[in-house]
């Protein structure tokens, strides 16, 4: 497992922070990890899965 940075997540996904936390509410993304008092960051496992998910329900 290698945790992400919000920064690294974006490199990933087209998304701007506000919609990946909103995803994250509806349930629609991964969760990140708190790592310590003021910081997260995303299992990178987690972010691989759903955009294999997302491609597969594309078709792709």
């Amino acid at each position: 497992m290698t945790l992400m940075s919000l920064r690294g997540v974006q490199e990933r996904v087209p998304f701007s922070r506000s919609t990946i936390y909103a995803k994250i509410a509806r349930n629609e993304f991964p969760a990140p990890i708190k790592i310590s008092e003021n910081r997260v960051a995303w299992d990178s496992a987690a972010i691989d899965a759903w955009i294999t998910d997302k491609l597969q329900q594309a078709g792709v």
